[in-house]
This record gives structure tokens, sequence and C-alpha cells, in this order.
């Protein structure tokens, strides 16, 4: 190390945390309750040795800040908090370790594992009591100051209504790694997302909104590089404002905010995944990289009466502390920070029901989401929750306010079952297409309250849920006990890949049916990345930790590939065409201006459904008649779970000479036209969609 250079630092100024360039030099402001002293550490260009320590001369507010004149964007620094080591107490400070400041806005460099990383020295079961004096700055990435200009141009937010919104969940790097038509520079990157070949394929599926797996900068878990893995999804954050560098081209922060102005001109949304309830530091055991040296009794919650451990409320070690002042400002300013200088669409926040825990439990009024509810900026965007954790009462589904909306785990489970076939199914699947009324009606709020999911990153992708009966996750070398076990799947006949066309058809079949009752469900639909050509993870239902052809989309499509996703483009471009698919409020059997109900249950004798129907443990068909009441428009879907056909009778509807098919899952493609009243069959596991052609009046 050297610091034989002399460089001026003045007092500065504490209300604006981070490094702040302003055209001469740069402000350091950086919050701690608990530190006596903070050393502000400057790195030469290659970010292996320190040029410069320099202690921050003035703390106001409990933020110690100063301002360096000689100091440029581009300039790499850490830094290093003095004070009280004594976990017992909570407290966990060593000058010895490099720190990343919680508000930079871009990191340079990998994290390179060792126990220097370690505040502590290794030994018995309490070794996280010692201390150790081993400097870490060799093997941690440093932070870098930033010029945050940028020309935006015409920039506008699509601002799509969350009725009319229809998310593609996907990774930066596993969409464009494989594609051959991105520029090879750029594959696997924020410029491959926005290449004019991603592009064109997201216009053409015909989705509105584009929600991207964890770029937050975070780190491969230790445990995972020791069995030579990564962690592909990203949910281990080590700081909530900088992208993460590994999908960078070479652009820097400008290429994130390229990504985002070309896919807001082809009017696509972009929403991010965000992990704020936990980091990357874990237990009492874990390094100190960032929070835990800076103020560990302020940034996680600990045990109370025994603050040497950690609530641990996310399964991942900590739990950060969002109901503290300071660490509330600081995923409040991250937030902001996305939305108005990177542009960011909206939100989906990882274990949700972890930042809406008071200490009395859950809060749907609690300091989060409050702040977020009043917040000028927050409150105009998407907002979307994960509402669980493994915490206390942490299932909270139906539970946020309004203007948030859901991952609808119920939705998915329960269509699941349904296309299995299971006994007792047809009420839950009435409830889950109507939009989950029963969950997310109360309080002003509607069907676009639940995002509607039958795939996701975290479990089987569509494909392998219709060909694996159990997760195959030997790859991520826990023997096997990792991943959900209650998937709801089915491999009917054969688990895995099989040659058998009778299997295999019958497995298109069924994903043709899962992803048409998503389509056609009141609510916002989600499709995850892959599952529109048929992506397979060979039966892992855990990929986190598997950063190749596992998670990698391969873009080679075969012509059963290529027919899919002309069924899957074609299945989006009926849901956008169709008003009455996208309503934007929940629709019960009310009477129409003309005595014509909105909405009807139909039986297969054309007349509503009865309870003792409902009731009925074999029954697996029904139909569903939407209408526009007075106007006459109105649509017919039938859903048959039952592995034989069934004949279905038109419901009487005003106005309808003839039903003609929109959708038949079991005959592609599906055009004909059936007289008005005339019964129709509705085939053996299938879902058939009519619109009826109406009379034409002199």
């Amino acid at each position: 190390m050297s610091t034989t250079q002399q460089i001026e630092i003045l007092p500065g100024y504490h209300h604006t945390l981070g490094a702040s360039w302003d055209g001469s030099g740069v402000n350091f402001a950086l919050f701690s309750a608990d530190a006596q002293r903070v050393e502000l550490c400057l790195f030469d260009d290659s970010g292996r040795h320190e040029r410069a320590r320099l202690t921050l001369p003035e703390c106001t507010d409990q933020v110690w800040h100063g301002y360096v004149p000689d100091c440029r964007p581009g300039d790499k620094y850490g830094y290093r908090v003095h004070g009280a080591y004594d976990p017992h107490q909570g407290l966990r400070f060593n000058p010895n370790k490099l720190l990343i400041d919680p508000y930079a806005r871009l990191i340079d460099g990998e994290l390179k594992w060792s126990d220097n990383h370690l505040a502590y020295r290794g030994g018995s079961g309490k070794q996280d009591l010692s201390f150790d004096r081993r400097d870490n700055a060799r093997g941690m990435p440093k932070c870098v100051v930033v010029d945050s200009a940028f020309t935006w141009g015409d920039d506008r937010a699509p601002q799509i209504h969350p009725a009319d919104s229809i998310i593609y969940e996907t990774h930066v790097r596993g969409f464009s790694i494989m594609h051959e038509a991105v520029a090879q520079e750029s594959r696997g990157c924020y410029a491959g997302l926005s290449d004019p070949a991603s592009i064109a394929h997201l216009k053409a599926l015909g989705v509105t909104s584009v929600e991207l797996l964890p770029i937050h900068h975070f780190v491969d878990d230790r445990f995972l590089v020791d069995k030579g893995l990564r962690n592909f999804w990203g949910y281990s954050t080590l700081n909530f404002f900088a992208p993460e560098q590994r999908y960078f081209s070479g652009g820097g922060l400008g290429e994130v905010k390229t990504m985002v102005r070309k896919l807001h001109d082809a009017g696509l949304e972009v929403i991010l995944d965000v992990v704020y309830n936990h980091t990357c530091e874990g237990d009492h055991r874990g390094p100190s990289l960032s929070f835990r040296g800076i103020d560990n009794r302020s940034y996680y919650r600990l045990v109370d009466g025994d603050p040497r451990f950690y609530i641990n409320d996310t399964g991942c070690g900590n739990t950060l502390n969002v109901g503290h002042p300071r660490v509330l400002q600081m995923v409040m300013d991250s937030l902001r920070y996305w939305v108005t200088d990177m542009h960011i669409d909206g939100f989906r926040f990882d274990l949700a029901s972890t930042l809406a825990r008071e200490p009395h439990g859950f809060d749907n009024r609690g300091g989060f989401l409050d702040a977020v509810r009043q917040d000028p900026v927050l409150s105009k965007v998407k907002l979307i929750a994960e509402p669980w954790d493994i915490g206390p009462g942490g299932y909270q589904l139906g539970a946020f306010p309004a203007g948030w909306s859901e991952w609808n785990d119920k939705y998915r489970d329960s269509v699941r079952r349904y296309w299995r076939s299971e006994e007792g199914m047809l009420p839950e699947l009435a409830r889950r297409v109507h939009g989950s009324s029963d969950i997310f009606e109360h309080s002003g709020r509607g069907s676009c309250s639940s995002v509607n999911l039958v795939t996701t990153h975290d479990g089987f992708t569509l494909m392998d849920t219709v060909s694996y009966q159990d997760r195959h996750n030997e790859a991520n070398g826990e023997d096997n006990n990792d991943g959900h076990q209650a998937n709801y799947t089915d491999n009917y006949g054969v688990e895995g890949a099989t040659d058998d066309p009778a299997i295999n058809s019958f497995r298109d079949l069924q994903r043709r049916n899962l992803l048409a009752t998503l389509l056609l469900s009141q609510g916002v639909p989600m499709l995850l990345s892959g599952d529109e050509f048929g992506r397979t993870q060979n039966g892992n239902n855990n990929a986190y930790c598997q950063d190749n052809e596992i998670n990698w989309l391969n873009w080679s499509l075969k012509d059963e590939q290529s027919e899919f996703l002309d069924f899957v483009q074609a299945l989006v471009a009926l849901r956008k065409s169709e008003p009455l698919l996208r309503r934007r409020r929940f629709v019960h059997a009310t009477e129409g201006g003309d005595g014509i109900p909105e909405i009807q249950w139909i039986s297969p004798s054309g007349h509503e459904m009865t309870e003792d129907q409902w009731s009925e443990s074999f029954a697996r068909c029904v139909g569903l008649l939407q209408s526009e009441g007075s106007t006459g428009h109105c649509l017919c879907i039938f859903f048959n779970s039952s592995r034989e056909d069934v004949e279905f009778y038109f419901p009487i509807a005003a106005n309808a000479n003839e039903w003609e098919c929109q959708l038949d899952t079991a005959v592609l493609p599906a055009h004909e036209k059936i007289k008005k009243e005339k019964k129709t069959i509705v085939r053996a596991s299938s879902v058939c969609v009519y619109k009826p052609v109406m009379v034409q009046t002199s």
C-alpha cells in the first residue's frame, strides 16, 4: 500500500449520500451511526494500489463527509470504517476491511474470495468473536465515481395500463448469449437485450413489458465458487445502485440507459426484479463487504437480546432492517434513482413480505409501503410484490395495498392441477380465470392486482412442467435436495425427453392449454422467457447457479418449436384484440342495460352452472360467456380438462347468428363457423374460444 500522495480534503456536505461529482470535485458522504472514524481510500486506475487514505473530516447527523477537489469521474474508491468490534453488542467494525459504498453508482472488478474478507479470525464455533487484522483490499472490487450525464432525447415511458400488460420475465445474459443474430460483442449483455434482433422477437411475440432478473450488482456466493458454479439468477446483492458489471459489453452506465431507451422506442416497458430484503453478506459467519462493516446494527435486523445473530426471514442468512430510517431512505433513494436516472418503469420486489414486516408482524400500512404510496415518483410506476417469505406470517398473497400487483402462485398451482385433470378443481379454475377476486377484491383492488403465471424462473419451465414428475437438480451439487417439492407437474408416461410421438403430442397440447388459460384469464399474464418455443432445463427446477445452456436460450429452433412460437404469437394477438379479456375491474353476474349478464359460467347444456354442478368432483368442463352488455359483443370460452370429448351447447347471446372459432388448442389452425344455438364438440383436454358473428341489421 502506498499512501504518500498528498490530496486535499475539505468538509463538504452531508445531505447527499454517496460520491457526487459537481464538475469541479467529488463530495463523499457515508452514513454510520456507530462509527468512530471513517477513511476514504482512493485507488489507482488498476484498482490494485491505494494511492491515498483520507479521513472524512466532518460528521453531521450521523453522516461522515468530505469534499475532494482532486477527484474525477472514473476514480476508484472504498471505505475503511473504525469503531468497536463487539459482536455481542452487534458491533462489527474492522478497518482492515475495505468496504463498498452503499450508494456507489458503479463498481469495478470481481470479488476474489478468501478468508481475508472475514472480520474475524477462523477458529472455534464462536470464531466470529475474534478479530482479524488481514487486509482484504486486493480481493475487493472498487467503487467508481461517475458522471451521470446522458442524452435521453425524447425518451418516454410507454405507460401501459396494467390491464393491457403482458409481462415477459427474462435474464439479461441468458436471453441473448446464444443468439447468433445478435452482434457477437453484445451477446449476454445489456446491449444484447436491446439489439434489433432481440427487440424484433419481443415485438413479434406481442409482449408489452420486459421483467429482468436482478441487475443490481451482486456476487457469486463463496460456496458456489468452491463448487465451480456461479450465481446466475443474481439474488445476492452487494449494492442497490450499481448495475451488475458482468452484463457490460464495454458501454458502462450508458449501456444500461441505452438499453432502456431502445426498449422504450419499441414501446416496451422495463421492470426490474429487486432484492431489498437481504444482502450477500450472509449470517454472523459471513464476510464484511459493505453494510456489516459500515453499521451492522442499523443495516440489519438482529436478534433481540443477542444481537450477535441475525434474524433470517429470507432464508439467506440476514434480513435488511428497512424499519430503520436511514435504511428505508437508502431503499427509497435506490428506487427513485432507477426511475429518474435510469428511466425504469417498475419493480418486482423479491420476498416483499419482508419489506412490509414491522416489529408486530406484517403490516400493509407499514413504513415501507406507506413511503412508496406517498412518493411522487414511485407511486406512478408498476409495483409488483412477491407476497411471501419464510418469516412468521410470511405468506401474504392478497394483503398488499391498492396500487400493488402480486405474483399469484395460487393461480399457477390451480391451473396446473386443473390440466392434470385432478378432481374437484372446476371452482378453483373459475376463481383464477376470473382474476382471483376471492383474493384481491377488497380495498379498491381490481383484477390487475393478480399477476397470473404458470411458470417463472424459480421452478420448472413450461416444457418441463409437462415432461417431468420430479425435480432433477443434481447439477446444483446439493444431492437433489434443493428446489420446490410440490410442483403439480406430470410427465404423461415417460420422465423427461422421449421419442414417443403420442406422448410428445399430448405434451404439446398441454402446453397450449396452460398458456391459453393464462392469456384468456383476467389479470396480468406473465410469460417465462423461452416458454414460447419450448425451452427445457432438463428437469432442474432451481437452476439459480447454472450459468450454462441449462439457462441460456437456444435460438436454433426446430420446426415444432417454430410452430409453437406461432401459436403463442397468435394467442397473445387474440388477447390484445379482445377487450373482454382485459377488463379493468372485477365483473360479476350483474345485469347489463338489456338484462344481459356481463359474465356467466355455462354447463355443457348451455345453461348457467348450478351449485350442484360446481360441487361435482368429477366435473372437468365449463364454459365462460363474457359480454359487454347492451352492445351484444360477447366471447365464449370452453375449458375441458377431461380425457374425453364433451358436447357443449352454445349459450343464448343477443344478436348472435353464428359462432366463429377463434382458438382451439386441439386443432391448429382453428376456423369454423357453427350456427347459433347448435352444439359443438370440445375435444378432450382442450380450450376453445368462440366469437359470435353479429346479425346485420338494416
